[in-house]
């Protein structure tokens, strides 16, 4: 088998380079930065994996076969940086029939996921550190974590490399799809047989025709100390997801060493990649005000730090994986949710590239369309 070029070492870039490392394929990844990037959107403490989905059914299912793909990369990279610690979906005032919070409890039932329906007096009960004044409704899903993203990320840039696959540090300023090739900053180009870009918010700067689609999102996020009669409770906690229609966030428990989260589940669909990642006074402000309402003792909570990511945003959260020519392959529009599928999509993409019935299946299986599933599995 010819060689394969991979732009971008996130988790997208590098689990396809595993999975075409596996099938025989030499590997070149070209990354522009340090590995883990810091500036990366797939770099952070934690991403996290659940079933939860609203109506994106596709996804909902896609998951199991996620965590199938996780086992396998954990096996190769000998370790397991995975903590569970189920979901509790937060629900505040009344909740529509169309809400993220209604259909994915109607979807996940559906599915026979197991599921506890909590009410407010519960909640209190529960979880202590929870303020339930203002919920209206919850529910509990035991299956569901913490993915730890940059001991993830690390771990398989090293397995990779020492098991043949070459890293080469360099900027791509342009793609040439037709002929699996990227111009380089320095004035070089380098070509593959193969080329899957995986640039995360830098892509839609490579690739004019993606701008349409996907744009670069700042976010935010904050990590806290809680006060000390909280942090046993934290430390057992669930991650915790409050995506209303007005704004949600979504708070990750302090699991394996790292702190307590907040994350914003709003799109800025503003900035620019390069930009700066220290977050402003208004920006940290903006996101605890969502959150801290629902924290009992909130004003004795400390921020530890408050700093920017970005996401690649596509509008209805539909992944982009898809031919740009019949040897090269974009992976974009991961819209914050990507993360957790990286693997299973890296192998959808390696098996796609050498079969021309599954390339056919794939951008409609990454956009959610669980029909797909059985023309793209590899």
């Amino acid at each position: 088998m010819g060689n394969a070029l991979v732009l971008g070492a996130g988790i997208m870039g590098l689990s396809t380079a595993w999975a075409l490392a596996s099938a025989g394929h030499g590997v070149t990844v070209v990354e522009q930065d340090e590995r883990p990037n810091p500036r990366g959107a797939s770099v952070d403490d934690h991403r996290l994996i659940r079933h939860a989905y609203g109506v994106a059914t596709g996804y909902m299912r896609m998951v199991d076969e996620a965590y199938e793909a996780w086992d396998a990369v954990f096996e190769a990279i000998g370790e397991r940086p995975y903590a569970e610690t189920g979901v509790l979906a937060l629900a505040g005032g009344t909740v529509p029939e169309a809400d993220w919070f209604a259909t994915s409890r109607r979807a996940l039932r559906d599915d026979q996921h197991q599921i506890e329906d909590l009410s407010p007096d519960r909640l209190a009960t529960r979880f202590p550190w929870l303020r339930a004044e203002g919920l209206s409704d919850a529910f509990l899903a035991p299956r569901g974590g913490v993915l730890m993203a940059r001991r993830i990320v690390a771990a398989l840039s090293r397995h990779l490399e020492a098991r043949g696959v070459r890293f080469l540090r360099a900027r791509a300023t342009g793609i040439d799809p037709a002929r699996a090739a990227l111009q380089l900053s320095d004035g070089t180009r380098i070509g593959g047989e193969h080329l899957v870009v995986a640039a995360g918010p830098w892509a839609p700067r490579l690739l004019p025709e993606l701008a349409a689609r996907v744009v670069p999102s700042r976010q935010i996020l904050v990590y806290l100390e809680p006060p000390p009669e909280h942090r046993k409770a934290w430390a057992h906690a669930p991650m915790v997801l409050d995506l209303s229609e007005e704004g949600g966030f979504y708070a990750v428990p302090p699991v394996a060493g790292t702190g307590l989260k907040i994350g914003d589940h709003r799109f800025s669909c503003t900035g620019d990649a390069d930009d700066r990642r220290e977050a402003s006074a208004e920006e940290r402000d903006g996101i605890l005000a969502l959150a801290l309402p629902r924290l009992r003792n909130a004003e004795a909570y400390r921020v530890v730090e408050a700093r920017a990511c970005y996401y690649d945003v596509e509008a209805q959260e539909r992944f982009v994986v898809e031919p740009l020519s019949d040897r090269c392959v974009v992976m974009s529009g991961f819209s914050g949710h990507g993360f957790k599928f990286g693997p299973v999509l890296g192998r959808a993409v390696a098996a796609a590239l050498d079969d021309p019935a599954r390339m056919a299946a794939l951008p409609g299986w990454a956009a959610g369309d669980g029909a797909q599933a059985r023309d793209v599995a590899a």
